[in-house]
């Protein structure tokens, strides 16, 4: 694509310059003596035009960078001069910085024109025509408005539009000089202003560095060459002009072609204009110096002189143009729509109290069926990377760590001797009664102390679970809410107050869930009596070892594994009845833990279930709904931020849209003349 436009400005055959007075005196002066003027050429034109349109509407402000020819040089290397040159105008000169803020000059090629035409476009739209002999004047006028009657600088740009005939078709800008050190009147940091605004121009890929040295230095020391060199290593983007040639003639050729600095577009000797001369003079005097002076007539003739510097600008410039306007195009198409997209998912404007009910209500059903996807259903596709909010898993894994807190066998103190506790109450709980008999109130005094030991653990587990679920409801709600911020803080204390019943509720049932285990001694599981039969089925080796003095103190048993039964050989019917109090201890403690268990996990997925299903949008409901509408009345009131972000996404798509309109143009002129 493009590539005849490219052909033919890479060939450069069109670009015919011929010399002008600079002067306008009349249209027949203005054609034979311009600064430097190039035929219309009907092709490149309009992609010129393309962007420069685009540079207007301010595209950039979008992301897109646009192609551009900057001007760099450090103070006074001669950047304005160059610029004059090219155009046939003078630009504001003076000590110290002369271009205080970026220049963007855009020269036209009227041939239609009788006489120049010259304005001025800065602050946000405003236009100051102006002429030739009053251009500097007017520059240095906006220069003050926008950067101040100082010597102080500014990134907003000046725009100054140039149309004449026999002017090369161009954009260029100009950007302050480097200086190192302040001078009376500036920043301290002035050379960090200037570097930041070059920074900003040169860097993107689009940009064409134009670097003006002056021919009295050495090349590698410019602070321009080093900046250019920052962004653009292999030089593949930079074209260096060399100014003041008639004093630093000596080793120019060496400089320019052995190439110390890498720059990849080449070089270009220039002279330009001095004191009184006039633009015509100035030409003439250039074209004699490099064609009699005895060193610099020695440089390539294709190296030197404004006219030649003139064509490899609009060679470059047509090149990148056609280079980039593809991707220009898809950049345009993609952050437009981007924006649509994202306008579009905004919340609509609300009119009144019913379309605030209707968006709240569309909120919260959202919230709802995405936390029950998290929090019933086991689906995460809405956070498939986040697994904080893959809900069932992390509840279950908090259930899972308290079903491992709980002990499986009846807790004790570490180094008490077997049946120590149990003897113990025994003793404190006899009555007078029949000697083998077994007494109930000795089970549920050690059935109480070792329930009372784990009854913190049901507590910690429905907080953990509820400061979990509370999280994950308020990260939703927030989310499905952000259009609107004004109701959020209503919207986090209904989850907070719906959160603490919820956490009422549970500890009211573990409550009861304990008191139940303490009121007495009941299970209808199976597996307490197979588990009581199979710890009793050690019984009579026990007895016998506890009888028996001359066998080993020291037995093992299945569940209790080895025991010492020495302390019990004093006492053995007490012994006898501590072991079927233990055996019953342990087979009961695994009922109760299975119910401690079974009986949260249930009440959990049971809270869990109704809050998703019908709690939280009731409470939703009366914190929003109640008290006479009244946070429907602020859902009406759009937030500060929602507003700007709104007329910020309406303008984006209002400028990308005139864009997109600019680019299809140039398009189609290009399809209709055969060059796509």
């Amino acid at each position: 694509m493009f590539s005849s436009i490219m052909a033919k400005a890479s060939d450069g055959s069109d670009l015919q310059m011929v010399l002008s007075s600079g002067k306008g005196d009349s249209a027949a002066g203005t054609v034979a003596g311009s600064a430097i003027a190039a035929s219309y050429n009907d092709q490149i034109r309009p992609l010129l035009d393309a962007v420069d349109r685009l540079r207007h509407l301010k595209v950039t402000q979008e992301g897109i960078q646009l192609p551009t020819i900057v001007v760099v040089g450090d103070q006074s290397s001669g950047k304005s001069s160059v610029l004059e040159s090219l155009a046939g105008i003078s630009l504001p000169r003076g000590q110290g910085i002369c271009t205080r803020v970026p220049l963007i000059m855009r020269l036209q090629d009227d041939p239609s024109a009788d006489a120049p035409v010259l304005q001025l476009e800065y602050s946000n739209g405003r236009v100051v025509p102006t002429t030739e002999e009053k251009v500097a004047d007017a520059i240095n006028a906006a220069t003050a408005e926008i950067a101040g009657s100082g010597k102080g600088i500014s990134d907003a740009p000046i725009t100054l539009v140039v149309r004449k005939r026999g002017v090369p078709d161009l954009t260029l800008v100009d950007l302050p000089g480097i200086t190192r050190v302040p001078v009376q009147g500036q920043p301290d940091d002035i050379y960090d202003q200037i570097a930041r605004i070059i920074r900003e121009y040169i860097a993107p890929k689009e940009s064409i560095i134009l670097n003006v040295l002056s021919a009295t230095v050495d090349f590698p020391t410019c602070e321009s060459i080093r900046m250019s060199q920052q962004v653009d290593r292999t030089g593949e983007r930079t074209l260096a002009v060399v100014t003041k040639v008639d004093k630093g003639s000596e080793g120019l050729l060496e400089k320019v072609t052995m190439d110390d600095v890498n720059i990849g577009l080449g070089y270009v000797c220039v002279r330009n204009r001095i004191g009184e001369e006039t633009y015509d003079q100035a030409r003439a005097e250039e074209e004699r110096l490099f064609k009699y002076h005895p060193l610099l007539s020695k440089i390539d003739k294709d190296m030197v002189g404004i006219p030649v510097l003139a064509q490899r600008l609009v060679q470059i410039q047509a090149t990148i143009i056609a280079k980039c306007l593809p991707d220009i195009v898809r950049q345009i198409n993609d952050r437009l729509s981007r924006s649509s997209t994202e306008l579009d998912q905004m919340p609509p404007d609300l009119n009144n109290v019913a379309d605030a009910v209707r968006a709240f209500f569309h909120i919260v059903k959202r919230v709802c069926a995405s936390l029950e996807k998290i929090l019933v259903r086991s689906e995460f596709d809405e956070y498939h990377d986040d697994s904080h909010f893959h809900g069932t898993a992390r509840i279950s894994e908090m259930l899972n760590g308290y079903a491992k807190k709980l002990p499986a066998q009846i807790p004790r103190v570490g180094g008490e001797l077997f049946l120590m506790e149990e003897m113990r109450v025994l003793e404190e709980t006899k009555g007078i009664n029949l000697p083998n008999f077994l007494p109930r109130s000795a089970f549920l005094v050690l059935l109480k102390k070792n329930v009372e030991t784990i009854m913190q653990e049901p507590h910690d587990l429905v907080n953990e679970v509820w400061n979990y679920v509370e999280d994950i409801v308020v990260k939703v709600l927030l989310q499905h809410s952000e259009n609107f911020p004004q109701v959020q803080s209503a919207c986090r204390r209904s989850v907070q107050s719906l959160m603490d019943k919820a956490r009422a509720r549970s500890a009211h049932h573990v409550k009861e869930l304990i008191e139940m285990e303490l009121v007495s001694d009941y299970t209808a599981n199976p597996d307490y009596m197979k588990t009581w039969a199979e710890i009793m089925h050690g019984h009579d080796r026990f007895m016998k070892a506890v009888e028996d003095k001359s066998k080993p103190t020291k037995i093992t048993l299945d569940v209790f594994g080895e025991v010492d039964v020495s302390h019990m050989r004093s006492n053995v019917d007490l012994a006898r009845q501590a072991f079927d109090l233990r055996a019953r201890l342990t087979a009961y403690w695994k009922s109760i833990v299975l119910r401690l268990i079974d009986s949260l996990a249930l009440h959990v997925l049971l809270g869990v279930k109704r809050l998703v299903e019908s709690d939280l949008e009731t409470e939703l409901a009366d914190e929003l709904l109640g008290n006479k509408m009244a946070g429907m009345e602020r859902m009406l009131t759009p937030s500060p931020s929602t507003g700007t972000k709104r007329e910020r996404l309406k303008k984006s798509i209002m400028l990308l849209r005139q864009s997109k309109d600019v680019v299809a143009n140039i398009m189609d002129r290009i399809s209709a003349s055969g060059e796509v």
